[in-house]
C-alpha cells in the first residue's frame, strides 16, 4: 500500500474506534438523568445506588472515548498536513470550541458527578447530570460543525498566503452553519441517543436473566425501551431531512449511494449490488422514491453518475452497501424497539429468557447502524477530503482532493508502524474498558447497607 491508503485506513481505523465509545457515552448521559431524576424526586437509597451506577458506567465510557479522540487531532499534524496547511483557519476554530465551550462544561461537572455525592446539594447534583449530558451534545455539534464544514463548506474563499493555498474564513456563521450542519447533527445525535438506550435495556435484561437486582433491571429496560423506540421512530424524520441534504448539496454523493446512472428519476434501493463494469446496479428497490422523498413527486429527474466525470465517483460499492446495511439496521431498530417496548408493557418479557438474550446484545445494532451511516458518509464524499460546494463544483480550486492532504514526507512504512501500534494499544484499552464497565454492570446497584456487607 502507498502511503496515501495507510493514512486512510489509519484514519478510518481510529475514527471507528472512537466512534464506538462517543455513542455510548452520549447515549448514557440521558440515561444518568433518567435516573438521577428519579432520585432527587423520591429520595430513596436504592434509586441512587442505581443512578450512581449509571454514571460510573458514562465515566468509564467518557474516559475512553476522550482518549481514543486526541489520536485523530494528532493525526492532522502527522499524516494530514497538507490538509491542515488548507483548512487550519476554518477547521481549527470549532475544535478549539469544541474544547473550551464543551468539554470544560462536560468534564468539569462530570467531576461533581464522580467527587461531590455528599458534597453538593441533591439539586445541584441533578443539575450537574443536565450540564454533563448538555456539554456532551456540545461537544457533538462542534465536532459535526468541523466535519460538515468539509462536506458542504460555506464562509470562505482560497487565497495564497506565503505561497500556500489556504481556506480563509470570511463569514464565521455561514462556514459554521452551513447547509449540511443541522441535518446531520439531528440525524447523529438521534442515533446516539438511540445507543444509550439500547444499552440500557441490555443492562436490564443480563440482570434480570441473573435473577439480581429485578428492579434495576426492571427500570432499566423501561427507560432504555421507551428512549431507543422515540429515538428510532424520530430517525425516519432526521434520517429524510439528511437524505433530502446530501440530494441538492452533493448530488454524486447520492448518486453512488443509490447506484443512480443516469439522470432520471431516482429510486429508492432496498437491497442490491452495483455492476460497474456495465454501468448498473441491480437492486430490489422503488422506482422514483429518492425523487418523492426530495420533491413529493415521482417523476423529478436526478442527476446520476455518469453525468460526472468517473474520476470523480466515489467508491461505489463500498458507498452503497454501508448506505443501505445502515437503512436496514434502523428499519429494523425500529420493529425491535416496538416489539419490546410492547411485550415489556405486558409484564411477559421476564418470562422470555431467549428474547431477554437477544435484548442483551441488541445494544450492538445501532453501533453497526453508526458505524455504516458514518463509513458511507466518508467514502461518499471522496475523492474529496473538502468538497467544493454545489455552485463551484466540479472546480478543485474550491476544494481539495484526499490524495493532495496527505503529508508528502511520511512514509509508508512509518504509517504501517504506527497502524500496528494503534492496534495493540486500542486492544488493550477495550479489554481494561471492558473488565471496568462489567464489573460495574456484575455487582449491579450498590446501596450503602450492600456497600458496606460487600466490604465484610
Amino acid at each position: 500500500m502507498d502511503a496515501v491508503a495507510l493514512a486512510k485506513f489509519q484514519f478510518a481505523f481510529t475514527v471507528a474506534y472512537h466512534f464506538f465509545f462517543v455513542p455510548l457515552s452520549i447515549g448514557l448521559g440521558l440515561v444518568t438523568v433518567l435516573f438521577e431524576r428519579a432520585y432527587y424526586k423520591s429520595g430513596k437509597e436504592e434509586d441512587k445506588a442505581m443512578s450512581t451506577l449509571w454514571i460510573k458506567i458514562f465515566a468509564a465510557t467518557f474516559a475512553i472515548g476522550v482518549a481514543t479522540g486526541i489520536t485523530m487531532e494528532f493525526a492532522f499534524g502527522t499524516n494530514w498536513a497538507s490538509y491542515s496547511r488548507f483548512v487550519g483557519d476554518i477547521f481549527g476554530a470549532p475544535l478549539a470550541a469544541e474544547g473550551l465551550f464543551a468539554f470544560f462544561l462536560e468534564s468539569t461537572f462530570l467531576g461533581v458527578l464522580l467527587f461531590g455525592r455528599n458534597k453538593v446539594s441533591k439539586k445541584f447534583y441533578y443539575v450537574s447530570t443536565w450540564l454533563v449530558w448538555l456539554g456532551s451534545l456540545l461537544s457533538a455539534l462542534w465536532i459535526i460543525i468541523a466535519n460538515s464544514w468539509m462536506q458542504t463548506p460555506r464562509g470562505y474563499e482560497v487565497q495564497i498566503v506565503d505561497g500556500v493555498r489556504k481556506a480563509v474564513m470570511t463569514n464565521f456563521f455561514a462556514a459554521g452553519f452551513n447547509p449540511s450542519t443541522w441535518p446531520r447533527y439531528f440525524h447523529t445525535v438521534n442515533s446516539l441517543i438511540i445507543t444509550g438506550g439500547m444499552m440500557a435495556a441490555a443492562v436490564g435484561a443480563y440482570h434480570l436473566l441473573k435473577g439480581e437486582h429485578k428492579d434495576f433491571g426492571r427500570r432499566s429496560i423501561s427507560y432504555g425501551l421507551i428512549i431507543a423506540l422515540i429515538g428510532s421512530i424520530a430517525m425516519g424524520l432526521t434520517g429524510h431531512f439528511q437524505a433530502v441534504e446530501v440530494v441538492q448539496q452533493q448530488p454524486v454523493k447520492m448518486a453512488a449511494m443509490e447506484g443512480h446512472w443516469d439522470t432520471g428519476p431516482m429510486p429508492l434501493g432496498l437491497v442490491g449490488w452495483v455492476d460497474t463494469v456495465n454501468k448498473k446496479t441491480v437492486a430490489i428497490e422503488i422506482p422514483g422514491g429518492v425523487s418523492f422523498l426530495e420533491s413529493f413527486t415521482f417523476t423529478k429527474p436526478l442527476p446520476g453518475l455518469n453525468d460526472f466525470s468517473a474520476d470523480l465517483h466515489p467508491p461505489l460499492q463500498a458507498t452503497y452497501q454501508t448506505y443501505h446495511l445502515m437503512i436496514v439496521v434502523f428499519l429494523l431498530l425500529i420493529v425491535v424497539t416496538a416489539y419490546f417496548w410492547w411485550i415489556n408493557r405486558t409484564g411477559k418479557l421476564e418470562e422470555k429468557r431467549g428474547l431477554l438474550k437477544f435484548l442483551m446484545w441488541a445494544w450492538l445494532l445501532p453501533e453497526i447502524g453508526i458505524q455504516m451511516g458514518w463509513a458511507a458518509a466518508e467514502i461518499g464524499r471522496q475523492p474529496w477530503i473538502v468538497t467544493p460546494p454545489i455552485d463551484k463544483f466540479p472546480d478543485p480550486a474550491w476544494g481539495l482532493k484526499t490524495v493532495d492532504a496527505v503529508s508528502k514526507v511520511v512514509p509508508a512504512y512509518q504509517i504501517a508502524l504506527t497502524i500496528a501500534i494503534f492496534f495493540v494499544i486500542y486492544a488493550l484499552l477495550f479489554v481494561g474498558w471492558a473488565r471496568v464497565v462489567l464489573n460495574i454492570i456484575k455487582k449491579g446497584p450498590q446501596t450503602a447497607a450492600a456497600s458496606t456487607k460487600t466490604a465484610e
